[in-house]
């Protein structure tokens, strides 16, 4: 089968960073689904891996942890789909990736794919809904309420993938005002129609911000440039309020949320896949209520811009708008 994967870590713009290449097909057993991949999204861990996995001895590394496509042979203990099934869901960060024309995933880590969506728009979707939906709801706990009137959000970073979808589920599934932020132009007219309710500037200090606001959130999600922003965070997150991240700071110094007696938390959706947790399949769930709430038209797909199909050079070029920082939604991929 085609795929895109790599020997060494290397810098972007080498020709060899990302290569096309022929690769054994997988078998399906136990809970696996064998799926033929459809489209693909590309999110910041793709980048990051790519730059510090280096290849077992003679082997290939294979990034890709965003999918859609349809369900071609299943192993012997799936329950949940069968084959034709069309599905979508973001893998597991200890296997291989889904940058190939067929992929093995665990059943209870994915959804049914939204009816009302093709196979590019829906494979946007699934990394960044369980990121956002694991931290508002099972990490930060937004529906138990923090103590006093405190019922507003903040979300750093607010046009990158995740955000794009926590500020959707937040106005959705919450009575919560959700405000977040933004630099650019673009990117706080992207956020506006996602339904924040306030936008601000996270190239401005946030205390004046939300003064001028007069709210004090009781939630902070940072996805993002968390180091920069934790001072501005512990001033003006509620007491007690909860305060999540799913960035990796070199630093983080989070004595100053001692006074407030504030909860730092952490979100990585590949968790429960990679420990096998007891509740693993909650990711199963919760894919399909985002699919759901998709085809009501409630939420929508955070697609912004296909880079074609699915080879190493357009994966390259993907890689590279990543890195840049400057994305607005998500990049997919569609073919081979």
């Amino acid at each position: 089968m085609r795929a895109v994967a790599y020997e060494k870590p290397q810098d972007i713009t080498s020709e060899t960073s990302l290569v096309d290449v022929e690769r054994p097909m997988p078998e399906a057993r136990g809970h696996d689904l064998l799926v033929e991949i459809k489209a693909i999204s590309v999110n910041p861990v793709d980048t990051k891996v790519r730059k510090s996995r280096e290849a077992v001895a003679g082997g290939l590394v294979q990034l890709g942890w965003d999918a859609a496509g349809v369900v071609k042979a299943v192993g012997g203990d799936v329950t949940l789909f069968r084959p034709g099934d069309e599905v979508f869901y973001a893998g597991v960060i200890n296997r291989d990736g889904t940058n190939a024309e067929y992929h093995l995933v665990d059943e209870r880590i994915v959804g049914r794919k939204p009816k009302s969506l093709n196979f590019a728009q829906a494979a946007a979707l699934p990394l960044t809904s369980i990121t956002a939906y694991e931290m508002l709801f099972d990490r930060l706990q937004v529906k138990d309420p923090v103590p006093g009137d405190f019922r507003s959000i903040l979300i750093i970073g607010g046009a990158g993938g995740v955000s794009s979808i926590a500020i959707q589920l937040a106005r959705q599934l919450t009575d919560l005002t959700v405000v977040a932020t933004s630099s650019r132009p673009e990117t706080a007219e992207w956020v506006k129609s996602l339904g924040a309710h306030h936008v601000v500037s996270h190239s401005k200090p946030l205390p004046e911000q939300f003064k001028a606001l007069g709210l004090t959130p009781g939630f902070v999600f940072s996805t993002t440039h968390t180091d920069q922003h934790v001072a501005g965070i512990a001033e003006i997150i509620a007491p007690q309020g909860r305060f999540g991240l799913i960035d990796d700071p070199v630093e983080l110094n989070v004595k100053p949320f001692k006074g407030k007696s504030a909860s730092v938390r952490w979100e990585s959706m590949f968790t429960r896949a990679v420990f096998g947790t007891s509740d693993m399949i909650e990711q199963h769930k919760l894919l399909n209520e985002v699919s759901e709430l998709v085809d009501a038209g409630k939420i929508r797909t955070t697609a912004a811009e296909s880079y074609g199909t699915i080879n190493a050079a357009n994966l390259r070029r993907a890689h590279q708008q990543i890195e840049s920082h400057t994305t607005i939604g998500k990049i997919v991929l569609e073919g081979f």
